[in-house]
């Protein structure tokens, strides 16, 4: 049945700081009901994943990161498309957030994970992400 979807490639920032936390950012209130997200973006035609995760954060909050590894890979269907979100692990080198495109952003730490209401795709990476904050 997925066959006939069309793929949309994305990525995803797992910004981590030094105290083992992951940064969540909140959608606006028009854009998935508010839900909270990894931020990032869509692949552009011919760049590589790892480049575009460093563009959308650089976009999204003025970070400039260093994507250290792939940690998941999300296959989740919607009812047009097929979404394929890659989720690298990302330390920021430089920059101060800001919120271009959010309305909200935290840090979590492993266990509040689930203090957020998470987009039904983001919800895949919180295990794997859990453990890897846990080391």
């Amino acid at each position: 049945m997925t066959e006939m979807y069309r793929t949309v490639e994305v990525v995803a920032g797992l910004v981590t700081d030094e105290h083992g936390r992951v940064l969540a950012t909140r959608c606006p209130l028009h854009k998935h009901d508010g839900g909270w997200e990894f931020p990032g973006g869509k692949i552009e035609p011919g760049e590589e994943a790892a480049a575009a995760v460093v563009r959308e954060i650089a976009e999204e909050l003025s970070l400039v990161v260093e994507p250290l590894e792939l940690l998941h890979v999300v296959e989740w269907d919607y009812p047009t498309f097929r979404l394929r979100m890659q989720c690298f692990i990302c330390r920021v080198k430089s920059g101060e957030l800001c919120l271009h495109e959010h309305i909200a952003a935290r840090w979590l730490s492993a266990e509040e994970l689930g203090d957020v209401t998470w987009l039904p795709a983001d919800v895949e990476v919180l295990e794997p992400l859990a453990a890897y904050l846990r080391g």
